[in-house]
């Protein structure tokens, strides 16, 4: 999964934050999550995505499009042969720019993997998730557990 970003949070002065979401085939999804304080919506550009809002997947094709409310867990999974292009779209912009381009930078970087794998791309995924709760929290695993992970992983030495 990659990001590019079309619209940064200083480009809407903090009301939104949009990026064209590519993800590979077969990419199995982040963990099921919410935003406690934002909304997220999804519009298929390109290729077939599942969605999962509050329990229930649905597929979309291209042009259509879901919206998420706040506090309500969701996640995303391209499961087919061809690769997702989407909008993504967080509201209000809150601290997923910084999020997002640490996220990029960690998986380009090498030191972690989408989804995570080994220990290291679990400490690092809980470390980034802890530090942005406000943005973003895991609904499962839950995030008191992710918490007792970044706080190891501290202790381990481990830094964002």
């Amino acid at each position: 999964m990659r990001w590019e970003i079309t619209r940064s949070t200083s480009d809407t002065a903090g009301q939104f934050f949009e990026a064209i979401n590519v993800l590979a085939p077969g990419f199995s999804g982040p963990p099921l999550h919410t935003h406690p304080f934002a909304e997220e919506s999804y519009e298929v550009i390109a290729g077939t995505l599942d969605v999962c809002v509050d329990g229930a997947w649905q597929q979309l094709a291209p042009g259509q499009s879901v919206k998420v409310p706040p506090g309500i867990p969701h996640t995303l999974r391209n499961p087919y042969a061809t690769e997702v292009r989407l909008v993504n779209v967080h509201k209000p912009a809150l601290e997923f720019e910084p999020f997002f381009r640490k996220l990029q930078a960690l998986v380009v970087d090498g030191r972690m993997g989408l989804p995570p794998k080994n220990f290291q791309s679990l400490v690092l995924v809980s470390m980034l998730f802890v530090a942005h709760s406000k943005e973003i929290r895991s609904a499962n695993p839950p995030h008191s557990i992710m918490r007792i992970v970044a706080f190891f992983g501290k202790l381990l030495g481990y830094r964002l």
